[in-house]
This record gives C-alpha cells, structure tokens and sequence, in this order.
C-alpha cells in the first residue's frame, strides 16, 4: 500500500514498438520496453521482451518482466493503454495481483470501445474473451479534460494522478512512458519517433 508518493518512488513504464508483418525480426512480434525510474528524475534501468501482435501474451511478458527483473524495489507499474501490439489485451487486475504492485494506466484519448468491441468480433475468434478483459479494465476517470485519463488497480484515484504527476517531467505523459515509447519505436525502426 502507497501512503506517501514521494518524489523518487521506483516505477516501471511500459510501452510496445510500431510493428510490421515484413519485418525482419520476425513475423508478428513487437518489442515491449519498461523504463525503471525514480520519478521522473533519473532511469534506474530498462527491460525488454517481445510480445506477439495480436496476440495473447502481453499480461503474461509484463508479469515476468517485473518479477525477474534485478528491480526488487519497485512500487508502481505504469502502463500505456491496455491494449499492447494491436489487439494483445492485458488484464490489469492480474498484473496487481500476481505483481502486488499497483497499476495505473494512462491514456491520452478516451477509447471508443464499442469500435473496439466491433473490430474484434470481426477478426479474432476469442472476441468475446477479449472484449471481457476490455470490460475488466478499471474504470477510466478524467484528470485534464478531453486530454488525459487514468486507470487505477491497487491505488484510490487521488493517489494514481499523484504518482502520475512526480513522474511527469513536462508535458502529459509519465516520463518513464515516454522514454518507453521513444526506446521501443527505436528499436523497431531505427530511430526514435517524437511522443
């Protein structure tokens, strides 16, 4: 349980690299990177795994990443979304649960999941499967209007946007999501891409 969000608490970040089926690494993979940071101030470290596009794995990457890891010290995980590689759902609720670390996830648009809803049950035999970890995913609640919203498992909603602020440096996004992205769109094609 987090009291106090002090300004260096160890977070992790999670973000997926842009993905091609004609890419070199291998059909249907992307990269997954986690920055470990304290705050916003200084990275402590970086994590890496592949996830299948579209696949089912996402939950399953992050949990080990986060257990293997030689960062024992950590309090928070923040994830981009919860939808990782196109359509690879994860379940926030195991992550805390088999992490026993809060999550919180940030997102920059209010997803549109009836359109989701549609899109799966139009291409994935698992829809409904998918579609119920959609319906899973905490409640998503507004902390800058129209521009920013947050999710929440572990943490009350006035302690997930106090974690979101002491690890934002400038902008909107979390700066160890924002280091993620940038690493993980490296990694997939050559050069990072701006947040």
């Amino acid at each position: 349980m987090i009291r106090k969000v002090k300004p260096q608490i160890r977070v992790v970040g999670f973000d997926d690299g842009t993905f091609s089926f004609s890419s070199k690494l291998g059909r249907g993979k992307t990269v997954l990177i986690g920055v470990v940071m304290k705050g916003s101030q200084e990275v402590v470290g970086v994590l890496s795994r592949w996830i299948t596009v579209d696949g089912r794995d996402a939950t399953d990457v992050m949990i080990d990443a986060v257990l293997s890891s030689r960062f024992k010290d950590l309090r928070v995980i923040l994830l981009r979304g919860v939808t990782y590689g196109g359509f690879n759902i994860v379940d926030v609720e195991r992550i805390y649960r088999e992490t026993d670390l809060p999550v919180v996830v940030v997102v920059r648009k209010k997803p549109d999941l009836k359109a989701m809803e549609s899109a799966l049950r139009k291409h994935f035999p698992d829809a409904e499967e998918r579609i119920e970890l959609l319906r899973g995913a905490p409640p998503l609640f507004e902390i800058l209007p129209g521009k920013l919203y947050l999710q929440a498992v572990g943490v009350d909603e006035r302690t997930a946007e106090e974690i979101v602020r002491v690890a934002t440096k400038t902008g909107l996004i979390p700066e160890p999501l924002r280091l993620a992205h940038m690493i993980a769109s490296a990694v997939m094609t050559g050069e990072s891409t701006r947040e």
